[in-house]
């Protein structure tokens, strides 16, 4: 355990000075992060405004608790390792960090890290203005707090996983660009970014529960909004619990697979 602890403090420190040396990409990434939840706040409140108050049984100011908790949310979990890993196999980096003792997704993991420690301190006073522009409509209790937490981290851990699963297709394909921007189309759609989830048809809904998406994104957002009832609660967190454990295991059944295949083909 002290071995642990010492490697994830000597990797937080590294990655943590690695990032505040890129300030400006993080000030672009946080834009694009911003800006989609935004947008459809926008356009949502305009639809419930011209829909005599209200639509799909959101009010104006309920729409914009809902995205601009979507958009901590968001932050809190999202993940640029496809980007990162097929650079690390088009390039050969990998090659140098397979030669460590430990696995590189723990590099990963502390390169996240310390990428939302940094960013949370922009990404909070942004919607602390934002709602004082829209007056979102929100109750938060102790009771929902306590929820959202664990709702919270089973959602980034399944999101890290499920992403990491998609990175190491590089293996295969060496550039995984276009995948990700398939993989991006269900996302958005299913995870609540476009519209909540409770607005969608009944038969969408039910495609969405068998899915991965709803829980690494608008799950904990309904969580903290006291959307979710106590029955429901205990599912969705039995729902990231079981997709945490399929993914776990996809991630090691594909590293093995794809370390058979890898090939550096950079410098």
């Amino acid at each position: 355990m002290t071995e642990w602890v010492d490697m994830y403090r000597a990797q937080l420190a590294t990655t943590f000075a690695t990032q505040l040396q890129y300030r400006a990409v993080l000030v672009i990434w946080l834009l694009g992060l911003i800006l989609s939840p935004v947008i459809s706040l926008v356009v949502w409140m305009t639809v419930a405004a011209s829909g005599g108050g209200q639509a799909g049984g959101f009010t104006a100011p309920e729409f914009a608790a809902y995205f601009l908790t979507l958009m901590v949310v968001n932050h809190l979990t999202f993940t640029w390792i496809a980007w990162d890993f097929e650079y690390r196999v088009r390039n050969g980096q990998l090659s140098g960090l397979l030669l460590r003792p430990t696995d590189p997704i723990h590099i990963d993991i502390a390169d996240n890290v310390t990428y939302k420690t940094i960013t949370v301190a922009i990404v909070i006073p942004t919607v602390i203005v934002l709602g004082a522009v829209f007056e979102p409509a929100v109750t938060i209790t102790p009771v929902t707090v306590l929820a959202f937490i664990p709702a919270l981290a089973f959602a980034a851990v399944l999101r890290f996983l499920v992403e990491y699963i998609l990175a190491m297709v590089a293996f295969w394909t060496t550039r995984v660009s276009a995948i990700n921007d398939l993989y991006y189309v269900p996302l958005f759609f299913f995870s609540g970014q476009l519209v909540p989830l409770s607005l969608l048809p009944d038969t969408v809904q039910l495609i969405g529960l068998a899915l991965p998406f709803r829980w690494m994104l608008s799950f904990p957002v309904e969580v903290i909004l006291g959307r979710v009832q106590a029955g429901d609660l205990i599912t969705g967190y039995g729902a990231q619990i079981g997709w945490i454990a399929i993914a776990m295991v996809a991630r090691v059944v594909v590293w093995r697979a794809g370390l058979r295949r890898y090939a550096a083909v950079g410098a």
